[in-house]
């Protein structure tokens, strides 16, 4: 008996003839585009696995010059030795994946160190990705204000500053950082010391929340104590600060990690929080609700603020001009600011 020869997979125009449609709309169909009803487009996936076609995802987005991937790119000029493995780089990254996996696209992860010099130039030039994702403007808002005049698919995490042109996703930093302090003082502390970069766009939105809450309500001089981003940086600059004598009753740390490093440093002097010292941050990562004691801090809502990164990325890969988006800020009320205890 002669063996029954295998019929070769199904071209593109046969699946069109069976499911009744022209044969770009089958080709929207197998690339995932909403654009095709969702009830068409399963009924044209089943016929397209029926008949053994498989999807050359390769030719088909070299035809349509997209790569299906999205760079998510992290500059460093600031802080060359803060980790990927920093909470709060972990927390914004798993959302960002699942939110343009979500999407049909990969995910590729650039650290941008020094030197910084034509780096996004580079990296748009490159073509490997359809639109670009920048966590944190670091000391780069200039080279990525140059980009934004004629790149247009770039979506940028940080603070929204004076005539900024580019397309930024970020909470308000300022209101933010000025409610923190405002709680600070409300619990009776006076003598509030600001521990962090302002070098880093955000991190000087911080700073002038901090100073625009004191000259409203505290009464007393700013204590601004630079400090890096990494928690060994931000524990030496405590702990040089509490040796210099200096006499302070509440840190406000422009990260959360930042404010636990405060606190781990007071530790070491002999003092505790919030007895001796209220101490408040600013993220909300998710550690801060399990530190010892645990953290007060200003929540940024990283989950709704990857969503918006990533829907207006597309909206622009579409052609869209979108504006930039702030998120407001929450206070989150822990056991490190309570206020101190009567004599």
């Amino acid at each position: 008996m002669a063996k029954r020869r295998r019929q070769p997979p199904s071209k593109m125009a046969d699946i069109a003839r069976l499911a009744g449609v022209h044969t770009s709309t089958v080709s929207r169909a197998l690339a995932g585009s909403p654009l095709v009803a969702k009830q068409q487009r399963e009924r044209i996936l089943a016929l397209a696995r029926e008949r053994g076609y498989v999807v050359n995802f390769s030719a088909s987005n070299l035809r349509r010059q997209r790569t299906q991937t999205i760079s998510v790119a992290i500059p460093l000029g600031h802080e060359a030795g803060q980790a990927l493995t920093d909470p709060f780089f972990m927390e914004i990254l798993g959302q960002l994946a699942d939110e343009i996996t979500q999407r049909g696209y990969g995910m590729l992860l650039q650290k941008i160190l020094p030197p910084m010099d034509g780096w996004l130039p580079r990296l748009i030039a490159s073509q490997r990705a359809d639109g670009i994702i920048i966590i944190g403007q670091s000391t780069e808002h200039a080279a990525i204000e140059a980009a934004a005049a004629s790149y247009h698919p770039m979506v940028v995490w940080g603070g929204h500053l004076a005539h900024q042109s580019y397309c930024s996703v970020g909470t308000d930093n300022m209101s933010g950082g000025r409610v923190v302090v405002e709680h600070l003082i409300r619990s009776g502390r006076k003598r509030i010391v600001f521990l962090g970069d302002p070098a880093v766009p955000e991190i000087k939105l911080r700073l002038e929340g901090y100073r625009h809450a004191l000259a409203k309500g505290a009464g007393t001089r700013e204590r601004i104590v630079p400090a890096h981003l990494t928690p060994e940086a931000a524990y030496e600059a405590m702990r040089a600060y509490i040796r210099r004598g200096e006499q302070f009753d509440a840190v406000f740390g422009a990260t959360d990690i930042i404010a636990m490093s405060a606190i781990r440093a007071i530790a070491a002097a002999g003092l505790v929080v919030p007895r001796d010292v209220a101490v408040a941050g600013f993220d909300d990562i998710a550690i801060s609700a399990h530190f010892n004691p645990a953290l007060t801090t200003m929540r940024q809502d990283i989950a709704r603020g990857a969503r918006m990164l990533v829907d207006l990325l597309f909206r622009r890969l579409s052609g869209e001009a979108t504006p930039s988006a702030s998120m407001p800020a929450e206070l989150v009320v822990r056991e490190s600011s309570a206020a101190p205890a009567r004599p």
